[in-house]
C-alpha cells in the first residue's frame, strides 16, 4: 500500500465533515481491570489513559474475540490538543530540515503520514487509541515494529499493510485488525496500532454522515 492509495489525515475532505458531538464523557482505563494498560505514554494528568466510554466498551469486545492467550495493551488514548500541536509542529520542522527543497504543502502532507494535523486529530477527541497486542505472560507480540515508530525510522514497515513484515508479523497484525474492525474500529493505515471510532476519519472512511465526537479540552480536573 502506497501512500497514494491512502487517504491522509491532511486530506481536506476531513475539514467538511460535521461533527455532531454526542457528548460521552472520557473514562479512565485504569478503572478498568480488564484492559491492560502501559505507560509509556503517561503523563502527570493521565490523560494517556482516558477515552469515551464508547470507545472502552468496544475495546472491552475485543479482548472478548481475541483468542484466549493474547489481549489488548493500550498504549494512548486521549492527548490534549496543546499536545498535539506540539508533537505536529516538531516532526514538521523535523521534515522541513531535512527536505529544504519540499514546498510547506508538502511537509504539512508526509507529516500527516504519522501525526495527524491537530484540526482534525482523532485523539484530540478521545476517539483513538493506540494499541498492541500481548501474551497470557504480559509479552507484547511481534508486530514489526515498536508503536509509533515513524516511517523514516522504521523504513515504512509502521504501515500497516507493508509488503515487507514477516508472515508473523502480518498474522499478528491481521489477529488484531480483525478484532478491532469486528468492534467497529478503523484503522490509520501508516500506523499499525492506530485505531479509531466516531472521529472525522472514521466518519469519511466509513461514509458517516458526521463525526460523533469533537475536540475536548480536558485538563485533568
Amino acid at each position: 500500500m502506497t501512500d497514494e492509495s491512502i487517504v491522509l489525515m491532511s486530506d481536506r475532505r476531513l475539514l467538511a465533515i460535521p461533527v455532531i458531538e454526542c457528548g460521552e464523557p472520557l473514562f479512565d482505563l485504569r478503572k478498568v481491570p480488564e484492559l491492560a494498560l502501559d505507560d509509556r505514554q503517561a503523563d502527570g494528568a493521565g490523560a494517556y489513559a482516558r477515552l469515551r466510554i464508547g470507545l472502552v466498551d468496544r475495546l472491552l469486545s475485543v479482548n472478548e474475540l481475541l483468542p484466549a492467550k493474547h489481549r489488548l495493551l493500550v498504549v494512548e488514548g486521549y492527548r490534549p490538543l496543546a499536545l498535539q500541536r506540539h508533537y505536529f509542529t516538531r516532526y514538521a520542522a523535523e521534515l522541513r530540515d531535512a527536505n529544504p527543497s519540499w514546498s510547506e504543502e508538502q511537509v504539512h502532507t508526509q507529516a500527516s503520514r504519522s501525526l495527524a494535523p491537530p484540526e482534525v486529530a482523532p485523539h484530540v477527541c478521545g476517539a483513538a487509541v493506540d494499541l498492541t497486542l500481548i501474551d497470557a505472560d504480559g509479552a507484547e507480540l511481534d508486530m514489526g515494529t515498536p508503536v509509533n515508530a515513524g516511517p523514516e525510522e522504521s523504513g515504512g514497515a509502521c504501515y500497516t499493510h507493508h509488503p515487507a513484515i514477516s508472515s508473523q508479523t502480518r498474522a499478528n497484525r491481521r489477529l488484531l485488525a480483525q478484532a478491532m474492525s469486528a468492534a467497529g474500529f478503523i484503522n490509520y493505515p501508516t500506523e499499525w496500532w492506530h485505531w479509531s471510532y466516531g472521529d472525522r476519519y472514521w466518519a469519511l472512511t466509513t461514509g458517516a454522515p458526521a463525526a460523533l465526537y469533537g475536540p475536548l479540552d480536558w485538563n485533568g480536573s
